[in-house]
């Protein structure tokens, strides 16, 4: 009896649920005005290449409207007693939740991500992030900070392209439940989501200027970094960039957390469940077309079971869809721009040249569009920049191991230090690996799974301060 492969047909989500504007302004004091200098720049999507819409650039003269709103709201958010701000922040998550469709619809669309990610993953998550902060709105004097916690002022967040509003949600939620006032600028490619949060402000309620979302490129953000009325910078993005924002407030007064790049060691021991392991690895690095700073782009596989393990993940490989992100089988969608494709191609094409053998995954890529597909080298060192550099994108390195303290040394050999996961089924194992490698969050039998309740930040060069959790509140307190 031969196996028999059953084809899906089609069937993909309607985009009839969102109402995509022609153009949009910037949200400043709760309005939506356009850009003091009448620039504007076109949102693309991944996927097709068609334009979306045509989105407002801010310039120097709007970052310092939207600054002086925020600080003029201060006052006022700031003085609310916090079950009030609660009661802002709860109807914030439950309109997130009501319009969780369309906000799904709305970033595949934007960014390239595959809806049931967008629909499963990152909208209940955005949702859960606004739940979790409300409840700790009147508690402040609880979480360990010091009996009377204030807040900071006025907040200057720069998010990314890669989770959008997962993103705007991490840094919204600590910063409103603490009291401060924010001034967002979300990534040049993906600036939709947050402009349509903006409404759900506006629906919630929220006072004017609590909440101002300013879209435009990288000089927007570093103008709004520097800006001497922000008392908070918060940023998730390159390590490049971090490093940039770390030269620009250094000296003043500012308070700064920096979530930045990473090079995730996923470590699969010989006991670990083979097929357990491989979902791991896959949903490690394959989700969000390896667009995720946590990634386990370096496999290390004990050497016992590294055939075994190989010829697993091909086979599983082989059975990924990729293709329209809006259809709702579609495992892997779109890069989310050309420029980041095209560095996914260099370093890939790298790989090859030094000498590691590539493997893709047999799948036919849409003509139109950013596409690139799931890849797999083996034949790694340390020394090759697909084993040192952050790739991010669906770019696999393996490496192998023999003994524990190899696998910990190699986990180490990085700048980076964000993320790691270990398979085995040894919980004695588990523990003793955890506490030597040198990464903020480790996932044991398990990889990107993520929970408001837990704290999530880097070391070295992936950066400093958590965000999640009690200790999220941190950042947004004068402590």
């Amino acid at each position: 009896m031969t196996d028999q492969i059953f084809e899906y047909a089609p069937a993909p989500e309607s985009r009839a649920i969102v109402d995509i504007a022609p153009s949009y302004g910037l949200f400043i004091d709760g309005e939506f005005r356009e850009a003091a200098e009448g620039k504007v720049f076109k949102t693309v999507s991944p996927s097709t290449e068609e334009v979306l819409s045509e989105v407002a650039q801010a310039g120097a003269a709007d970052v310092e409207d939207a600054v002086r709103a925020a600080r003029a709201a201060f006052t006022g958010w700031s003085a609310l007693p916090g079950t009030e701000r609660a009661k802002y922040i709860f109807r914030i998550a439950r309109i997130l939740q009501e319009r969780a469709r369309e906000l799904a619809v709305l970033e595949t669309l934007d960014n390239g991500k595959p809806i049931r990610e967008t629909r499963d993953a990152d909208l209940p998550l955005v949702a859960a992030h606004f739940f979790y902060y409300a409840g700790w709105a009147d508690k402040l004097e609880h979480a360990g900070f010091g009996p009377a916690p204030r807040p900071l002022g006025v907040a200057g967040q720069v998010i990314p392209w890669n989770f959008p509003l997962l993103m705007l949600a991490w840094k919204i939620a600590p910063a409103l439940a603490a009291g401060n006032t924010v001034v967002l600028k979300p990534a040049e490619t993906t600036p939709l989501s947050a402009l349509f949060f903006a409404d759900v402000c506006r629906q919630a309620g929220l006072p004017k200027g609590v909440v101002n979302i300013l879209t435009g490129d990288g000089a927007t953000g570093a103008g709004l970094v520097a800006h001497p009325g922000i008392d908070k910078v918060a940023f998730t993005g390159s390590t490049a960039v971090g490093k940039e924002i770390a030269r620009t407030v250094a000296g003043t007064r500012k308070k700064v957390t920096l979530e930045l790049g990473g090079k995730g060691a996923n470590i699969v021991f010989d006991d670990a469940p083979i097929d357990q392991a491989v979902e791991g690895i896959v949903n490690g690095i394959y989700f969000n077309q390896g667009q995720v700073c946590c990634a386990g782009s370096r496999l290390l596989v004990q050497e016992s079971v590294q055939d075994e393990l190989l010829d697993a993940l091909k086979r599983r490989l082989g059975t990924l869809r990729v293709g329209d992100p809006m259809d709702k089988n579609t495992d892997v969608g779109a890069i989310n721009s050309a420029e980041q494709l095209a560095r996914i191609t260099e370093l890939a094409d790298s790989g090859e040249a030094e000498g590691a053998e590539r493997w893709s995954a047999p799948c036919e890529l849409p003509s139109n569009g950013y596409w690139f597909a799931p890849t797999v080298f083996t034949g790694v060192s340390q020394a090759h920049r697909i084993a040192r550099e952050e790739i991010f994108g669906p770019v696999l390195s393996v490496l192998t191991f023999r003994t524990p303290d190899e696998a910990v040394a190699k986990a180490n050999n990085t700048p980076y230090g964000l993320s790691a996961g270990i398979w085995t089924e040894k919980g004695s194992r588990i523990l003793a690996m955890a506490s030597r490698l040198r990464a903020g969050v480790v996932w044991a039998n398990t990889f990107n799974k993520f929970d408001p309740t837990s704290p999530f930040g880097g070391y070295q060069e992936s950066g400093y301060g958590r965000e999640g959790g009690r200790h999220g509140l941190e950042a947004y307190l004068d402590v």
